[in-house]
């Protein structure tokens, strides 16, 4: 039995915004059905003594201290700008 349907890759398709011709909708109707039987192939996988693994690779967060360093460049950055107002950006107010 297929788990993906012609009708959900048309489905999906449809909210990812895409238009895809009948070869690509038989092509990916494929490609989904062999992704999803990888995934049950790995759902068989025996995980009871697993620990929870959140990131491959151990990281440590490298926190530096916030300083503050003069800058009299403010005039440059802001040079770039759309618009700005007394040494600031000026944006437009976006939260009511």
């Amino acid at each position: 039995m297929s788990k993906i349907t012609r009708k959900d890759v048309i489905y999906i398709a449809g909210l990812a915004r895409l238009s895809l011709t009948e070869d690509e909708i038989e092509k990916f109707t494929e490609q989904m059905e062999k992704i999803l039987g990888y995934m049950d192939k790995l759902n068989e996988a025996d995980t009871a003594g697993a620990e929870p693994y959140y990131h491959p690779v151990s990281l440590k967060n490298a926190w530096r201290e916030d300083k503050v360093i003069p800058c009299d460049c403010a005039e440059e950055i802001l040079a770039g700008a759309p618009e700005s107002e007394a040494g600031f950006f000026k944006v437009n107010k976006i939260i009511e």
